[in-house]
Formats: C-alpha cells, sequence, structure tokens
C-alpha cells in the first residue's frame, strides 16, 4: 500500500517514560495520510471525552463498556469484534500499571476515553488521553484509506451526510481490500478516518471534552496542555512535531474560514462549533514554533445555579440580581482575564423575561440564550481593501433602530464609539449588559471616564450595577468569586455615588451585605410596594434558588422552565418545591 505522508505527526505520549520504548510509538495524524512507522510495534494515540468512573480497574471496565456498546449498536461499519480483540487488542491500559487513576470518563464512546493519572514520584496530576492502538497492518490500512476517502469527500453533494457517506464507503472498500481484517481493526481504522476527516484531528478528543476550557499548544515537540474544571490546569499526553503542528494549524484557519500563511501568521478566529482560537503560524514571531490556543465554547450554558453550586455567586445575591435584571436594571461584569465575566452574563441573562425582545453583539459567538425573541448579531471582518467590513459600532446602531428591551455587548474594550454607543441606549431606556477588564468599581469608573473611552459622567451614571469577578486561590484550588456588587448613583454634588452592596469574605468564603440596596427600593417603589412586600418577594425568590441549589435542579431547560413559569404563576412553582416535582417542569410544561 501507498506510503503517503500526512505531514501531521502527533504524538501520544505515555506517562511511563519520557522516552520512546517498544511499547510507545508516534501517532501520526492531521492533514494528509499518516506515514505508517518501520517496523512491528503497535502504535499509540492520544483520546478524550466525558462519561465519569470511579476508578478501578480500567481492562475490565472498559472492555466491558465496549462490549456493552457494540452488543446494542446498530449500523455498524464492520462486524461486532470478538471479546478477546476488545481485551488485548483494542486500547493499550499500559499507564495504569504506573499510575494511579483519579477519575476516568468517556469522551467519544467507544473510542477515546481520558484518565485523569497521578504521578506519586513527582507529587503531580495529568490528563491523559486514550485511543485505540494500531498494529502495523492497521496503520497502512488507515493511512491509504485516509487517501481515497479525502478525495470522496471532495465530491459529496451538500445534501449528504458526509459521516455516513465515509461509512459506507469505507465499509466497500475494507470489503474489497481487506476482507480477512478483524473487525476490530476495521472500526479502530474507521474512528481515526472519522477524526481526521471530519473532526479536530488529534485534539478531536479534547475538543468533545466538556470539562475542558483552555486546550493550549504552546510549539513544537511540548505536550498540549488543558484547563479543566475540576483539576485546573494539566499537562496532557499529546503533543506534536513541526510538520504536524503547521499542518493542523493550516487546517484548523481553513476550517474556521480563515487564511493563514507565513506572509499573515496570525490569526484570531472561531471554530465551527463556536470555540474561539488563535493561531500562529511558523517561528518568526514565535521561537518556539507554531502555536494555537482555544478556548471552549458551552454548548449547553451554565446556569445561575452552577453558579451557585461552583460558589461563584451566593443564593442572595444571585437573588438581587434575578430581581434586578427582570426589572430593567442594566450590569457590568468586571475582572481580569478567565474571571468567568461572560458566563456569568450569559448565566444570569436567563433572568430575562421569556417574552423580551433580546439583542447580543458579540466579535465570536458566546452568548447563548433560551430566549426565542432574541437577534445574535456578531461582527464580520472586510474582504479585501476593508470593504464590507461590520463592527460592533454598525451593530449596536442597528440594533438600537430595532427597539430592543436587552442589549447584551460581548465585551467593550477601547474603542470610544462602542462605549458611548453602549450608554446612550441605557440613556435612551434600553437594559444593557456587558462585560469589561477591570478588577474593581474604581477600576472600571477609571476606565470609562478616561481615555481612550472617555465615557462623559451623566451617561457613566446611566448605569445601575457593576458585578466584580476574580480568579483566585483558596488554599490550593484556584477558584472564580464574584467578589463584590456595588451601585452608581447621582451624587448631590452631580457627581457618581459608588455604594458598596455585598463584598466576599476570604475568611470564610462568602458574600456579606454591606448596607442596604438603593437599586431594590427604585424597584419596590417602581412596582408600588412597600418593605415587606419587597422583603417577601426576595424570600420566596431566595428560597427557590435554595431549593434548586439543594436539590441539584440546575440543567439548563428546566432551569429555564422553572424561571419562566415563576414569571407567569410563582405560587404554581412554590408548591413544587412543597410537593417535590419542580424538576419535571423542563418535561411537562
Amino acid at each position: 500500500m501507498s506510503d503517503s505522508g500526512q505531514g501531521d505527526e502527533h504524538e501520544a505520549v505515555d506517562w511511563s517514560s519520557r522516552v520512546e520504548t517498544e511499547e510507545t510509538v508516534l501517532d501520526e495524524t492531521s492533514a494528509g495520510p499518516p506515514r505508517p512507522p518501520e517496523g512491528d510495534e503497535p502504535m499509540r494515540v492520544a483520546t478524550e471525552e466525558p462519561a465519569v468512573t470511579t476508578p478501578g480497574d480500567p481492562r475490565d471496565e472498559i472492555t466491558a463498556d465496549l462490549i456493552e456498546h457494540f452488543d446494542s449498536a446498530t449500523d455498524l461499519v464492520a462486524p461486532q469484534p470478538d471479546e478477546s480483540f476488545l481485551r488485548d487488542s483494542f486500547f493499550d491500559f499500559g499507564y495504569a500499571d504506573r499510575y494511579g487513576e483519579l477519575e476516568r470518563y468517556w469522551v467519544n464512546k467507544p473510542f477515546a476515553y481520558v484518565s485523569i493519572i497521578e504521578d506519586e514520584r513527582e507529587n503531580d496530576e495529568r490528563y491523559h488521553v486514550v485511543e485505540p492502538t494500531l498494529s502495523t497492518f492497521e496503520q497502512h490500512f488507515r493511512a491509504d484509506m485516509i487517501t481515497e476517502l479525502r478525495e470522496v469527500l471532495l465530491h459529496v453533494p451538500r445534501e449528504d451526510d458526509p459521516e455516513e457517506t465515509l461509512s459506507r464507503e469505507l465499509a466497500g472498500l475494507a470489503n474489497r481490500y481487506a476482507a480477512d481484517a478483524d473487525p476490530g481493526s476495521i472500526h479502530k481504522v474507521h474512528y481515526y478516518i472519522t477524526r481526521d476527516l471530519l473532526g479536530y484531528d488529534a485534539v478531536d478528543p479534547l475538543m468533545r471534552d466538556r470539562q475542558l476550557e483552555d486546550i493550549s499548544c504552546d510549539g513544537t515537540n511540548v505536550p498540549v496542555y488543558v484547563y479543566h474544571r475540576g483539576y485546573r490546569d494539566l499537562e496532557t499526553n499529546v503533543r506534536f512535531d513541526r510538520e504536524a503542528l503547521n499542518s493542523l494549524i493550516i487546517r484548523l484557519a481553513q476550517r474556521s474560514d480563515k487564511h493563514i500563511s507565513v506572509a499573515e501568521p496570525m490569526v484570531d478566529a472561531s471554530l465551527p462549533e463556536g470555540s474561539r482560537i488563535q493561531m500562529t503560524l511558523g517561528e518568526e514571531v514565535s521561537s518556539r514554533g507554531s502555536n494555537f490556543t482555544i478556548r471552549r465554547f458551552a454548548e449547553v450554558p451554565l446556569t445561575p445555579i452552577d453558579l451557585i453550586q461552583w460558589g461563584t455567586f451566593s443564593v442572595e445575591t444571585m437573588t438581587y440580581l434575578w430581581l434586578a435584571i427582570e426589572n430593567n436594571l442594566s450590569l457590568i461584569f468586571a475582572g481580569g482575564t478567565a474571571s468567568g465575566k461572560t458566563t456569568s452574563m450569559n448565566a444570569v441573562s436567563m433572568f430575562v423575561p421569556r417574552k423580551s425582545k433580546v439583542i447580543s453583539i458579540e466579535d465570536t459567538r458566546e452568548i447563548t440564550l433560551p430566549h426565542d425573541n432574541w437577534i445574535q448579531s456578531v461582527t464580520r471582518e472586510g474582504f479585501e481593501g476593508g470593504r464590507g467590513e461590520i463592527g460592533m459600532y454598525e451593530l449596536l446602531q442597528a440594533a438600537l433602530r430595532q427597539r430592543p428591551e436587552y442589549l447584551l455587548v460581548g465585551e467593550i474594550r477601547t474603542e470610544q464609539d462602542v462605549a458611548l454607543a453602549f450608554f446612550q441606549a441605557m440613556a435612551t431606556g434600553h437594559t444593557a449588559y456587558t462585560t469589561m477588564h477591570a478588577d474593581s468599581t474604581e477600576t472600571v469608573l477609571s476606565r470609562l471616564q478616561n481615555p481612550p473611552l472617555s465615557v462623559p459622567e451623566q451617561m457613566v451614571r446611566e448605569l445601575d450595577i457593576v458585578a466584580i469577578q476574580r480568579q483566585l486561590f483558596l488554599g490550593d484550588r484556584r477558584v472564580r468569586r464574584n467578589v463584590g456588587i456595588s451601585e452608581f448613583f447621582r451624587d448631590p454634588d452631580g457627581g457618581t455615588e459608588v455604594r458598596d452592596v455585598y463584598e466576599w469574605q476570604p475568611g470564610d468564603d462568602e458574600m456579606a451585605s454591606v448596607e442596604p440596596s438603593g437599586k431594590l427600593r427604585e424597584v419596590m417603589q417602581m412596582r408600588g410596594w412597600d418593605e415587606a412586600d419587597l422583603s417577601a418577594e426576595l424570600g420566596r425568590r431566595e428560597r427557590l434558588l435554595r431549593h434548586m441549589v439543594t436539590e441539584d435542579v440546575a440543567d439548563y431547560e428546566t432551569v429555564s422552565a422553572v424561571l419562566w413559569r415563576y414569571d407567569r404563576d410563582p405560587d404554581a412553582v412554590l408548591e413544587r418545591v412543597e410537593d417535590g416535582t419542580l424538576s419535571e417542569l423542563g418535561t411537562d410544561d
């Protein structure tokens, strides 16, 4: 069979050794058919995706999962492999003999799983991806099939499913050229062909792991690092050589409808599934070679209940935000990089009334709402010569002509016209939310009122609330916390008065009330309530949120259903709290 170079060699390093052994071989994947290595060594690959298991013996547990999957699967590309093949020839479990497993879960069952392993000698935790091993025959077969099937994909009609086409064509080619091959070999090769041609190649398992927030490849022949929600920064067993990394970055740019080259070596883009990616090609601007960082896009956004359970917000502060948002108070989430600003803004936007008209404006798609009456706007780069560029300012101007009740702007950076348009929207009666980089309320004011933004003070006072977020350490744990909520008012001299309403107490990791909320008093007056009414309403909402946290009523659809039903019939929702049927709202409402 042909030895056609793929140009993407991906190495899945076994943690049992930093050097290549007879059981550790480069897995070549990426922008073309892989070059099979010489010799008879099995090939190792990297993997990941989520299905959490308390670690036992991976040989028994993973093999049982494989058998269960193939027993129940339909439309297989080849017959079911026998049990001995699944146990002895599908995965390499050698890592489990040398390292302890803290956690294990599938990311692409039954072909890729992740093991969080512990190196007791180095007192270190690592992210170990496991994909099927390939024999020399399987490597050659894979290489030739990729050559054949890449050509097939170029001519797939738009209306056809490319994955179904790949499966059908591979089954035919396998019957023609590898009729005597073990069915398990066909399944393994099918996985790699689908992963390499339709997925994200060697980082595909990482892209499927919902526990990851960031994926960072810092150069050639160095481990890829990930930011894991449970274990934070982890070194993986995935790395690329120079040719493989360059090839992968070119393909990622193409998948993002962008061009990257030596002449234009840096690209910021969005991948098809919504994640943000920053890519650098070559060594001219990066001495360690090509690199990329992927900031994952959560297909299922976090809810306010998630943020309470994680300790980012308290039940009391989330109740405060719920009433504020429902009653059209504008706010900014401010904080440093990776402090969770956009995540929090997206989550609390679930408090926006169901039928309200919402328009979101972003550079890169990150905001996801359950609302039907929602226009999602994203900026567009210009064509050659800058023609056709549509920026944040143009989108803001267009949005204001559409009379939104709620306006969500991804981030205010340094563009004065964007900042002025945002505050003008608030001044003309629109409820507006955004994020910005600032580590305190004072810094927010300073950034807004000084160049380059230079927002006039009378416009700044249109803002109601600022919530400050930080990423910090509690002991050896890195956490995200809302560390303060402040309100803006006009002071007697015509300036801006800032009142701190809540403040985080690091000693006991709790939010403390600093002084009564003036903004909620405004809500009270607007709604025609007295103080007893306001207190009762806050109490009802806090009770509901606390119940949802305690009973883990946190999935996106159910939380949406509960919040929207409460808006229409709060008594009915609270009755469900009493009789224990609240979680059923997502299915029967």
